[in-house]
């Protein structure tokens, strides 16, 4: 999926619909983000699309156990929900409030490369996940999935200008194999 990391920033993904009407069901990357209350619409990018994001005002949304239901416009349907599984749920920059210096949102993140200290190549940010206690940062390396807490000890620098994500990780992280949609 491509879309102007510069015009847009991702809050979440469409992981189901919900019901037969059209609803979906949105997971955010940050749990306790409140970027849907200050748009009227998002632009979804699915994966494997080659095109643009497509715009989707907001008909409804309320908050749920571990997400949103959502129902955009010109989404009728279980079907057409389905279509949406997976999809990259955007809202443009321009509409969030601004940043003090030298924040960032973690959703920056993703598509970042990731180095060890000592240099070596270790993946790529997917996605970064709320899980727990902590942001976690899902780190896809060709065939591998890793889950590395997003926490100073083992997050030692990030420089957004060269998209690299400098990392100490744990001896004996777990990996897993990568899960193709």
């Amino acid at each position: 999926m491509t879309y102007d990391r510069t015009r847009f920033l991702s809050i979440g993904m469409i992981t189901r619909p919900h019901g037969v009407r059209g609803e979906l069901r949105l997971r955010l990357h940050q749990a306790d983000s409140t970027a849907l209350e200050e748009v009227d619409a998002v632009w979804l990018a699915l994966p494997d699309a080659t095109d643009a994001p497509r715009r989707y005002g907001i008909a409804a949304a309320r908050y749920v156990d571990g997400g949103i239901l959502c129902e955009l416009e010109d989404v009728e349907g279980r079907d057409a929900a389905d279509r949406l599984r997976g999809a990259q749920v955007l809202v443009p920059r321009a509409e969030l409030p601004p940043l003090a210096p030298g924040e960032f949102y973690l959703g920056d993140l993703e598509g970042c490369a990731v180095v060890t200290r000592a240099g070596q190549p270790w993946g790529v940010v997917h996605e970064v996940q709320q899980l727990g206690a902590h942001d976690t940062l899902v780190v896809h390396d060709g065939d591998v999935e890793r889950l590395l807490p997003y926490v100073a000890q083992f997050v030692v620098d990030v420089d957004l200008e060269a998209r690299r994500v400098v990392v100490d990780p744990p001896e004996g992280l777990p990996e897993s194999p990568l899960k193709r949609r």
